[in-house]
């Protein structure tokens, strides 16, 4: 049996992010988190709508414009996916804003944080605003008026602006100007007390300054948000990428289409009609709104209210070396911090932010610079933080030691491009190797190989891990990693090393899988090994899960009787539930205080034994066939055994887990609330480093 002609077999991938939206806001709505984290919740929610248009919405306004026909794999035209998201997009705009008004800004006032209005302060506090206006703001505001003289200005991306009438008492003829409201000003102005004053209101109060003689008839804020793919149309016509996509960043700043305007309510129609001209868009897309605009600036009031009974529990990730449980000998290799020691002993697992970062992926490198015995290091870089980041220093001191250091920057990582655009150049400085990766696919892979000279020969020690070399998202992105010495592993790396920076074609590995070429086939196969057992079990971890031709493999899986458990924390484009198509697999996703982001597949029965991967590819058309990726197999039982711990934690959570049903719809699992996954692993953390085994 397969699903009605009205529900195809395969979800729709836009109206799922939005989904995953939704689920986000619902944390911002839960009364059992602490009410600063709900906060941030609606920020989050309100930064994820951004990410959608700019990345989403825009690429079916392309598809729209395209001259050749196309569909989603759900049967959907371009236009037929515009008018669903928008649909989805509105409820979604209008239950963020009635959180914010009806929940937390009461909830908040309650708490005496008062998000307050430009009309409800006292004249001591109009004057010390109109002071900081004069002394902060005013001097970098700049008004831009539109008329025969001057034509409507480019407006950013994402910029939070003011759309401004003005009346010439002497002609009565009214103007349009926009006012940008530069970010550095910030979203809301601090007063004593913890009063938070959004910075468009004291700006709407003093427009006398900016249009000297002139009567303000209306003003209002806007945001306008624009296409942010990165398109550099031939590779390998490109005599440097580097270059040619520093080019088009700075032609995406000044000449990319708009796709949102959003506005608030009180707007007129006069301003309203030329935006919607001048911007090149239609009525449908325009988002209205109760709330302020731009929640996402709710962070700053997260960051700046220091009230430790409204947030989280503070967590400090556990220090790392004592995972590789020391003993005797190697008790004394763990106190002095010795990596390469322990990795000759055993495999090391790591579970940010569980386990410190800082502890374990920073001190590898650190000891990998300033080892005298270490010969080379090559490493990819993703995404990762700004200059101060000590990934990248201790990169550059290794090369400036004389050390062989390549190192792989991906150029093309949405919205770090400038940032890895500088990296790539401070590394170059510094005597590293910097290469760019393979034409036409992105490098996604997370990997680290050390070359060392030993007594006995040359030793390659590796890491392989599930998300971005990146200090400060290691502490809120949940993600896994493996150390290993395992010659043959630290063969493939090298091997994959080779393929990426020299011509040569991928040949096959030993223990990787790596995609473009063999990850597809592989998973395929581990698929078909299920089906082939009367006891066949897949349990997957995923960030998202959408391509057509892995989905269906997994409905086949079902009807051949494989039980099936998917952990997916976004995107779920699988139909579960369905008689006679998939009414073996199971969907949940898990949310909460660190974002789940790595990826964990078992296969396999306690009868026949299980097989556990890591790695950096969710099963998206993209991660298979139009990027690096690397996936490991974890064999080391003791390793193995903290993966199973982990996936039977997240299908027990009865906490802040949601499940899909056959049609399509999310729902909060209804539970008892005893078991929160990601509190279990903290606790258990904990107690792996009082009690090291």
């Amino acid at each position: 049996m397969e699903p009605p002609v009205s529900e195809p077999r395969i979800l729709n991938r836009e109206l799922s992010w939005l989904d995953f939206d939704r689920r986000v806001l619902e944390l911002a709505e839960e009364p059992g988190l602490p009410l600063l984290e709900r906060v941030r919740f609606l920020a989050i929610t309100s930064g994820n709508l951004d990410e959608f248009f700019q990345v989403r919405v825009a690429g079916l306004h392309a598809q729209r414009e395209s001259p050749v026909a196309m569909s989603s794999p759900d049967g959907r035209t371009p236009e037929q996916q515009l008018a669903d998201v928008r649909a989805r997009a509105l409820e979604l705009v209008r239950a963020v804003g009635e959180v914010f008004t009806k929940q937390l800004a009461p909830a908040l006032a309650e708490q005496g944080i008062r998000i307050v209005s430009w009309s409800a302060l006292d004249a001591a506090d109009r004057e010390a605003l109109t002071r900081e206006f004069e002394a902060r703001i005013l001097p970098v505001l700049t008004p831009l008026a539109v008329d025969p003289a001057h034509p409507f200005p480019y407006v950013s991306n994402l910029s939070f602006n003011l759309a401004v009438l003005v009346r010439d008492p002497g002609s009565a003829v009214v103007r349009f100007a926009r006012l940008k409201v530069p970010a550095l000003l910030g979203r809301f102005l601090a007063l004593p007390g913890d009063r938070f004053l959004p910075v468009e209101q004291v700006i709407g109060a003093h427009l006398e300054a900016l249009f000297p003689g002139m009567e303000i008839v209306s003003w209002s804020p806007f945001r306008v948000t624009r296409d942010a793919d990165l398109d550099v149309e031939d590779e390998e016509a490109a005599e440097d990428l580097l270059v040619a996509i520093e080019s088009e960043l700075q032609r995406r700043r000044r000449r990319s289409d708009a796709v949102r305007l959003e506005v608030d309510r009180s707007i007129s129609q006069r301003a309203l009609d030329l935006l919607l001209e001048e911007l090149e868009l239609g009525p449908d897309d325009v988002y209205v709104h109760d709330a302020p605009l731009d929640l996402g600036g709710l962070v700053e009031i997260y960051q700046r209210v220091q009230r430790p009974d409204l947030r989280d529990e503070p967590w400090a990730p556990q220090p790392a070396p004592r995972l590789a449980r020391p003993e005797g000998a190697r008790a004394e290799a763990a106190r002095r911090g010795d990596f390469f020691s322990l990795l000759r002993e055993r495999d090391v697992l790591v579970h940010h932010p569980y386990d410190a970062f800082e502890t374990s992926v920073q001190e590898f490198l650190a000891q990998a610079a300033d080892d005298p015995h270490v010969l080379a290091i090559k490493h990819t870089i993703y995404r990762t933080s700004g200059p101060a980041n000590p990934i990248g220093r201790h990169l550059m001191r290794a090369a400036q030691a004389g050390k062989e250091v390549v190192t792989l920057v991906e150029l093309k990582a949405r919205f770090d491009e400038e940032t890895n655009i500088e990296w790539a150049r401070a590394l170059e400085q510094a005597g590293v190797h910097v290469v760019y990766g393979l034409v036409g696919l992105k490098t996604h892979a997370k990997v680290v190989l050390v070359v060392r000279q030993e007594p006995d020969g040359i030793r390659r020690y590796c890491h392989v891990g599930t998300g971005n070399y990146h200090p400060d998202t290691a502490r809120v992105y949940e993600d896994l990693g493996v150390f290993s010495a395992d010659p043959q592993l630290g063969a493939d790396l090298g091997d994959l090393f080779n393929h990426l920076t020299g011509c040569g074609r991928q040949q096959p590995y030993r223990r990787i899988l790596v995609a473009p070429e063999h990850l597809r086939p592989a998973l395929l196969e581990l698929i078909r090994a299920e089906m082939a057992e009367p006891d066949g079990r897949i349990v997957l971890k995923l960030n998202s899960l959408s391509d057509p031709a892995l989905i269906e493999a997994l409905y086949e899986a079902s009807q051949a009787g494989v039980e099936i458990d998917l952990v997916v924390r976004g995107i779920c484009c699988l139909r579960p539930g369905v008689p006679g198509l998939s009414e073996r697999i199971r969907v949940r996703s898990i949310l909460g205080r660190f974002l789940e982001h790595s990826r964990i597949w078992r296969f396999g029965s306690e009868r026949r034994g299980l097989r556990y991967f890591i790695g950096s590819a969710d099963l998206m058309p993209r991660n298979l066939d139009r990027r690096v990726e690397v996936v490991v197999p974890i064999d080391d039982t003791r390793l193995a055994a903290r993966l199973e711990q982990i996936l039977s934690l997240l299908l027990a959570d009865d906490d802040l887990a949601w499940t899909l049903a056959s049609d399509g719809r999310w729902s909060r699992v209804e539970g008892a609330r005893r078991l929160r996954a990601q509190q279990a692993l903290q606790e258990r953390a904990r107690a792996r480093t009082a009690s090291p085994e």
